[in-house]
């Protein structure tokens, strides 16, 4: 398989990680959109958002029980963060690998 995120995993692409369990990597978007913005993949690959089956429910919920923790370790939680997750190439999906970026650090615009 020639996924980017995969190989982040398996650590053969390094990658300025902020946390790291058995189920989940994050680490720091090499083109950051914020002051703080963070990739949180699943270990396991799943393509898109529309690949998540009933038994990756367990899963889902440790990404974010993740972007949580991230968020607290960084010093976002209290002033806010957005998580987005792009799925396929009309969501502006560029790897396809399951992925939810946490931005903050700033008072974010757009969304509202």
């Amino acid at each position: 398989m020639d996924c980017i995120f995969c190989k982040i995993i398996e650590g053969s692409i390094p990658s300025k990680k902020v946390f790291e369990n058995e189920h989940v990597v994050a680490f720091h978007d090499i083109q950051p959109a914020a002051p703080v913005h963070i990739l949180l993949i699943p270990k396991k690959h799943i393509a898109t958002m529309n690949d998540v089956t009933d038994a990756d429910d367990t899963l889902m919920a440790e990404l974010f029980r993740a972007a949580r923790h991230v968020a607290a370790e960084l010093g976002v939680a209290e002033s806010g963060y957005r998580l987005v997750n792009n799925c396929n190439s009309d969501g502006g999906q560029i790897v396809y690998h399951l992925h939810i970026h946490l931005l903050g650090g700033e008072k974010l615009k757009g969304l509202g």
